[in-house]
Protein backbone atom coordinates (compact mmCIF):
# COMPACT_ATOMS: atom_id res chain seq x y z
CA UNK A 1 0.00 0.00 0.00
CA UNK A 2 1.77 3.09 -1.29
CA UNK A 3 -0.33 5.87 0.26
CA UNK A 4 -0.95 6.16 3.98
CA UNK A 5 -4.19 4.38 4.88
CA UNK A 6 -6.90 6.64 6.24
CA UNK A 7 -8.06 3.91 8.62
CA UNK A 8 -6.25 0.92 10.11
CA UNK A 9 -8.44 -1.83 11.56
CA UNK A 10 -6.78 -4.13 14.09
CA UNK A 11 -8.40 -7.53 14.65
CA UNK A 12 -6.88 -9.69 17.43
CA UNK A 13 -7.64 -13.37 16.92
CA UNK A 14 -7.46 -16.39 19.19
CA UNK A 15 -9.62 -19.41 18.31
CA UNK A 16 -11.63 -17.32 15.85
CA UNK A 17 -11.74 -19.69 12.89
CA UNK A 18 -15.52 -20.01 13.17
CA UNK A 19 -16.19 -16.27 13.58
CA UNK A 20 -13.52 -14.08 11.98
CA UNK A 21 -15.27 -14.24 8.61
CA UNK A 22 -18.02 -12.05 10.12
CA UNK A 23 -15.66 -9.10 10.53
CA UNK A 24 -13.87 -9.65 7.23
CA UNK A 25 -17.08 -9.89 5.19
CA UNK A 26 -18.36 -6.76 6.93
CA UNK A 27 -15.13 -4.91 6.09
CA UNK A 28 -15.51 -5.86 2.42
CA UNK A 29 -19.01 -4.35 2.41
CA UNK A 30 -17.79 -1.28 4.30
CA UNK A 31 -15.04 -0.65 1.73
CA UNK A 32 -17.60 -0.65 -1.08
CA UNK A 33 -19.32 2.42 0.35
CA UNK A 34 -16.21 4.37 1.40
CA UNK A 35 -13.56 5.83 -0.89
CA UNK A 36 -10.65 6.07 1.57
CA UNK A 37 -7.82 3.52 1.81
CA UNK A 38 -8.17 0.97 4.60
CA UNK A 39 -5.51 -1.22 6.17
CA UNK A 40 -6.62 -4.41 7.96
CA UNK A 41 -4.22 -6.10 10.38
CA UNK A 42 -5.18 -9.52 11.70
CA UNK A 43 -2.92 -10.45 14.59
CA UNK A 44 -3.06 -14.15 15.47
CA UNK A 45 -2.35 -14.77 19.14
CA UNK A 46 -0.72 -18.19 18.97
CA UNK A 47 -4.09 -19.69 18.12
CA UNK A 48 -4.31 -23.52 17.84
CA UNK A 49 -7.17 -23.55 15.33
CA UNK A 50 -7.28 -22.65 11.62
CA UNK A 51 -7.84 -18.90 12.04
CA UNK A 52 -4.84 -18.38 9.75
CA UNK A 53 -6.34 -20.52 7.00
CA UNK A 54 -9.62 -18.63 7.14
CA UNK A 55 -7.85 -15.25 7.11
CA UNK A 56 -5.66 -16.24 4.15
CA UNK A 57 -8.77 -16.75 2.01
CA UNK A 58 -9.37 -12.99 2.14
CA UNK A 59 -6.00 -11.84 0.78
CA UNK A 60 -7.41 -11.28 -2.70
CA UNK A 61 -10.62 -9.75 -1.45
CA UNK A 62 -9.23 -7.15 0.97
CA UNK A 63 -6.53 -5.06 -0.68
CA UNK A 64 -4.94 -3.73 2.50
CA UNK A 65 -4.92 -7.01 4.42
CA UNK A 66 -1.90 -7.91 6.53
CA UNK A 67 -1.71 -11.05 8.67
CA UNK A 68 0.66 -11.28 11.63
CA UNK A 69 0.92 -14.93 12.62
CA UNK A 70 2.51 -15.02 16.06
CA UNK A 71 2.93 -18.60 17.24
CA UNK A 72 3.07 -17.83 20.96
CA UNK A 73 -0.08 -16.99 22.91
CA UNK A 74 0.46 -13.72 24.78
CA UNK A 75 -3.03 -12.38 25.43
CA UNK A 76 -5.46 -9.93 23.83
CA UNK A 77 -3.74 -6.83 25.20
CA UNK A 78 -0.34 -7.84 23.85
CA UNK A 79 -1.95 -8.75 20.52
CA UNK A 80 -3.78 -5.45 20.11
CA UNK A 81 -0.63 -3.57 21.09
CA UNK A 82 1.38 -5.41 18.42
CA UNK A 83 -1.17 -4.46 15.79
CA UNK A 84 -1.35 -0.83 16.94
CA UNK A 85 2.42 -0.38 16.86
CA UNK A 86 2.60 -1.77 13.32
CA UNK A 87 -0.42 0.10 11.96
CA UNK A 88 0.16 2.92 9.49
CA UNK A 89 -3.31 4.48 9.29
CA UNK A 90 -4.09 8.11 10.07
CA UNK A 91 -6.70 6.69 12.44
CA UNK A 92 -6.38 3.32 14.14
CA UNK A 93 -9.31 1.22 15.33
CA UNK A 94 -9.28 -2.09 17.13
CA UNK A 95 -12.34 -4.32 17.02
CA UNK A 96 -13.37 -7.87 17.85
CA UNK A 97 -13.12 -10.71 15.34
CA UNK A 98 -16.81 -11.63 15.63
CA UNK A 99 -18.05 -8.20 14.47
CA UNK A 100 -19.89 -7.80 17.80
CA UNK A 101 -19.84 -4.08 17.06
CA UNK A 102 -20.61 -3.92 13.32
CA UNK A 103 -17.68 -2.32 11.53
CA UNK A 104 -19.88 0.35 9.94
CA UNK A 105 -20.31 1.78 13.45
CA UNK A 106 -16.86 3.31 13.03
CA UNK A 107 -18.55 6.08 11.06
CA UNK A 108 -20.08 7.23 14.36
CA UNK A 109 -16.59 7.47 15.86
CA UNK A 110 -15.10 9.22 12.84
CA UNK A 111 -17.53 12.11 13.30
CA UNK A 112 -15.44 13.15 16.31
CA UNK A 113 -11.97 12.51 14.86
CA UNK A 114 -10.99 16.16 14.51
CA UNK A 115 -11.77 17.16 18.08
CA UNK A 116 -10.97 14.02 20.06
CA UNK A 117 -7.75 11.97 19.72
CA UNK A 118 -9.41 9.01 21.47
CA UNK A 119 -12.95 7.97 20.49
CA UNK A 120 -14.45 4.85 22.04
CA UNK A 121 -17.60 2.85 21.46
CA UNK A 122 -19.99 2.56 24.39
CA UNK A 123 -22.92 0.25 25.11
CA UNK A 124 -24.00 2.02 28.26
CA UNK A 125 -24.52 5.67 27.39
CA UNK A 126 -27.94 6.89 26.25
CA UNK A 127 -27.27 6.42 22.53
CA UNK A 128 -25.70 2.97 23.00
CA UNK A 129 -27.68 -0.16 22.30
CA UNK A 130 -27.49 -3.84 23.18
CA UNK A 131 -29.07 -5.43 20.10
CA UNK A 132 -29.43 -8.74 21.93
CA UNK A 133 -30.25 -8.19 25.62
CA UNK A 134 -27.82 -9.75 28.10
CA UNK A 135 -28.92 -11.91 31.00
CA UNK A 136 -29.68 -10.08 34.24
CA UNK A 137 -26.53 -11.50 35.85
CA UNK A 138 -24.20 -10.38 33.03
CA UNK A 139 -25.85 -6.97 32.69
CA UNK A 140 -25.89 -6.21 36.41
CA UNK A 141 -22.40 -7.61 36.91
CA UNK A 142 -21.04 -5.55 34.02
CA UNK A 143 -22.53 -2.31 35.32
CA UNK A 144 -21.26 -2.91 38.87
CA UNK A 145 -17.82 -3.85 37.57
CA UNK A 146 -17.61 -0.69 35.50
CA UNK A 147 -18.59 1.42 38.49
CA UNK A 148 -15.67 -0.02 40.49
CA UNK A 149 -13.28 0.50 37.57
CA UNK A 150 -14.36 4.15 37.25
CA UNK A 151 -13.77 4.69 40.95
CA UNK A 152 -10.31 3.10 40.90
CA UNK A 153 -8.80 4.05 37.56
CA UNK A 154 -10.88 5.76 34.86
CA UNK A 155 -13.44 8.21 36.19
CA UNK A 156 -16.21 9.38 33.88
CA UNK A 157 -16.10 6.52 31.34
CA UNK A 158 -19.36 4.54 31.31
CA UNK A 159 -18.06 1.59 29.28
CA UNK A 160 -14.34 0.83 29.53
CA UNK A 161 -14.54 -2.72 28.13
CA UNK A 162 -16.24 -2.31 24.77
CA UNK A 163 -13.77 -3.71 22.23
CA UNK A 164 -14.25 -0.90 19.72
CA UNK A 165 -11.81 1.97 20.21
CA UNK A 166 -10.24 4.43 17.77
CA UNK A 167 -7.16 6.66 18.12
CA UNK A 168 -5.31 9.22 16.08
CA UNK A 169 -2.11 7.67 14.74
CA UNK A 170 0.49 9.38 16.92
CA UNK A 171 -1.70 9.23 20.00
CA UNK A 172 -2.14 5.48 19.60
CA UNK A 173 1.62 4.99 19.41
CA UNK A 174 2.25 7.13 22.50
CA UNK A 175 -0.39 5.36 24.57
CA UNK A 176 0.30 1.77 23.59
CA UNK A 177 4.07 1.94 23.95
CA UNK A 178 3.43 2.68 27.64
CA UNK A 179 0.94 -0.17 28.10
CA UNK A 180 2.06 -3.01 30.39
CA UNK A 181 -0.98 -5.30 30.60
CA UNK A 182 -1.00 -8.25 28.20
CA UNK A 183 -4.49 -9.64 28.70
CA UNK A 184 -8.12 -8.51 28.97
CA UNK A 185 -7.75 -5.61 31.40
CA UNK A 186 -5.61 -3.67 28.93
CA UNK A 187 -8.59 -1.43 28.02
CA UNK A 188 -8.56 0.02 31.53
CA UNK A 189 -4.86 0.76 31.34
CA UNK A 190 -5.08 2.31 27.87
CA UNK A 191 -7.82 4.72 28.93
CA UNK A 192 -6.00 5.61 32.16
CA UNK A 193 -2.82 6.39 30.20
CA UNK A 194 -4.81 8.54 27.75
CA UNK A 195 -6.39 10.45 30.64
CA UNK A 196 -3.03 10.86 32.40
CA UNK A 197 -1.48 12.37 29.27
CA UNK A 198 -4.40 14.80 28.80
CA UNK A 199 -5.76 13.22 25.62
CA UNK A 200 -9.45 14.03 25.31
CA UNK A 201 -11.69 10.95 25.22
CA UNK A 202 -15.09 10.88 23.53
CA UNK A 203 -17.51 8.07 24.39
CA UNK A 204 -19.91 7.35 21.52
CA UNK A 205 -22.99 5.13 21.63
CA UNK A 206 -22.78 2.07 19.38
CA UNK A 207 -24.90 -0.98 18.65
CA UNK A 208 -23.44 -4.14 20.13
CA UNK A 209 -24.39 -7.79 19.66
CA UNK A 210 -23.68 -9.98 22.69
CA UNK A 211 -21.90 -13.25 21.92
CA UNK A 212 -23.71 -16.10 23.72
CA UNK A 213 -20.53 -18.20 23.43
CA UNK A 214 -18.35 -15.69 25.25
CA UNK A 215 -15.88 -17.29 27.65
CA UNK A 216 -15.63 -14.18 29.85
CA UNK A 217 -16.89 -14.95 33.37
CA UNK A 218 -18.68 -12.01 35.07
CA UNK A 219 -17.43 -13.19 38.48
CA UNK A 220 -14.00 -14.73 37.87
CA UNK A 221 -12.85 -12.21 35.26
CA UNK A 222 -14.63 -9.40 37.08
CA UNK A 223 -12.46 -9.86 40.16
CA UNK A 224 -9.36 -9.89 37.95
CA UNK A 225 -10.38 -6.57 36.39
CA UNK A 226 -10.94 -4.99 39.79
CA UNK A 227 -7.49 -6.15 40.85
CA UNK A 228 -6.01 -4.80 37.62
CA UNK A 229 -7.82 -1.47 38.00
CA UNK A 230 -6.18 -1.18 41.43
CA UNK A 231 -2.83 -1.98 39.82
CA UNK A 232 -3.37 0.81 37.28
CA UNK A 233 -4.12 3.18 40.15
CA UNK A 234 -0.84 2.23 41.83
CA UNK A 235 1.10 2.49 38.57
CA UNK A 236 -0.15 6.03 38.10
CA UNK A 237 0.95 6.93 41.62
CA UNK A 238 4.39 5.43 40.92
CA UNK A 239 4.78 7.41 37.70
CA UNK A 240 5.15 4.28 35.58
CA UNK A 241 3.18 5.70 32.64
CA UNK A 242 5.13 8.93 32.35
Amino acid sequence: MSEQPFLSIIIPAYKEAERIHKSLEAIIEYEKSHDFPIEVLIVLDGTPDDSLGVAEKYRDRIKGLKIIDRKENKGKGYTVKQGILEAKGKYILFTDADNATPIDQVDKLLKYKDEYPVVIGSRYITSGKLAIPQSFVRKTGGRFLNLIIRMLAVGGIRDTQCGFKMFKHNVAKEIFKRMTFERFSFDIEVLAIARLHKYKIKEVGITWYDDPHSTVSPIKDGFKMIRDAWTVNRNIAKGIYK
